[in-house]
């Protein structure tokens, strides 16, 4: 599942790789500190296969709204 994350579409997606990491990171962390998984955990999933399978399902994404530094992948020059 993690073999996903090489996509360039999905890198592409968020802007370059060093969002979509903190993206990783930081929804990690929310799953580590005992947040409910937005996907079902299906057999021994790892903490970052949920948020992996999250990602992959459009269930999180960077808000560039409330961001005032970040711009989207669209919208960068």
């Amino acid at each position: 599942m993690i073999e996903a994350l090489k996509d360039d579409s999905v890198i592409r997606k968020f802007g370059g790789r060093f969002k979509l990491t903190a993206l990783i990171q930081k929804r990690w962390l929310e799953i580590l500190n005992g947040a409910a998984p937005l996907v079902e955990r299906t057999g021994k999933m790892t903490d970052m296969e949920v948020v992996v399978q999250e990602i992959l399902q459009d269930k999180i994404t960077i808000d560039y709204e409330n961001s005032p530094n970040l711009k989207p992948p669209a919208a960068r020059q």
